[in-house]
């Protein structure tokens, strides 16, 4: 088994030289089964972030708000709430140091969060939070906090650094394009309620709840099997 995995390495480097520095870089890496891309981190965090399920509560928190002022709102609480986000996620290594919770623990817990998080949205309605319009015009709370950057976003950029904290420039991009997207979303969110409707709106949240319950139980598989490893 061992000759043959050698001769295909070998054929492999004959047909195609270019991969000269990837068998190398096999032969001396350890697989340790890499957390994640910015590209999978960026769609993890645009899921959690989840914007067609907050649209709803945005134009409804928003009714009262007067529409020439409203885009200015939005574009207010999306930016205290990046500021929210990075903030936990450039000290998020510190804390989880400071409580000494180790690397796998931190995978197995952010995909049973994740996992929850990922049923809430399968199976529960759009807006369900908040979905009483406000009186005045609101301040951070409740669209920046909890909507945007709530507990289960805190929880996953900290999980994101924790993991990886070396990569945390990629994070950090990783974030912003998730939160770009999120911004377009939202600052759309009444034409895309009078396209959609709500049962468009509805789909398509159902639909994010179901890929974030993939990655969240990949996360947990993966720490799951980060603990067996050790004890062998």
């Amino acid at each position: 088994m061992l000759a043959a995995e050698k001769l295909l390495d070998t054929c492999d480097l004959i047909y195609c030289p270019w991969n000269l520095r990837n068998y190398h870089y096999r032969q001396k890496t350890p697989n340790n089964g890499g957390f994640m891309s910015v590209l999978s981190a960026s769609i993890l965090l645009f899921l959690v972030m989840d914007p067609f399920g907050n649209a709803p509560v945005f134009l409804s928190v928003l009714k009262e708000v007067p529409p020439q002022r409203r885009q200015q709102v939005i574009i207010r609480e999306l930016l205290v709430a990046l500021v929210v986000l990075l903030l936990f996620l450039l000290v998020g290594p510190h804390i989880l140091k400071a409580l000494h919770i180790s690397e796998p623990s931190l995978r197995i817990a952010g995909g049973i969060i994740l996992f929850l998080i990922a049923i809430k949205m399968v199976f529960g309605k759009v807006g369900d939070i908040f979905s009483a319009p406000a009186e005045e015009e609101p301040f951070i709370v409740p669209l920046a906090i909890p909507c945007l950057a709530g507990p289960s976003a805190i929880a996953t950029v900290m999980l994101l650094t924790g993991q990886e904290p070396h990569r945390w420039f990629e994070w950090v991009l990783s974030l912003l394009a998730a939160w770009i997207v999120t911004s377009i979303v939202l600052l759309f969110s009444a034409r895309l309620d009078r396209v959609l409707g709500v049962k468009g709106m509805s789909a398509l949240q159902h639909l994010m709840g179901l890929i974030l319950t993939a990655l969240a139980v990949e996360m947990f598989i993966q720490g799951f099997r980060t603990v067996l490893s050790q004890q062998v």
